[in-house]
């Protein structure tokens, strides 16, 4: 599916709301799903962990998506 630049004015962005906000996924509990199912990557590991801090330069994965944070 490509890239996606998420530009963030805060200081970090959890994961969960990450995907929700660039359309990755449709609900928040379809991003706890795919995030506990072992199918979200952060900086090219795997993440269970829904209230995952993201900062500017991390990166998140998900079915062919990567989301940049910035």
């Amino acid at each position: 599916m490509g890239e996606q630049r998420i530009k963030i004015e805060t200081e970090f962005i959890r994961l969960d709301a990450l995907l929700k906000f660039a359309g990755a996924v449709e609900t928040g509990g379809e991003a706890k799903l795919a995030i506990q199912g072992g199918e979200v990557k952060v900086n090219g590991a795997p993440c269970a962990m829904r209230g995952k801090k993201l900062r500017p330069g991390d990166r998140a994965e998900l079915s062919g998506l990567t989301l940049v944070v910035e």
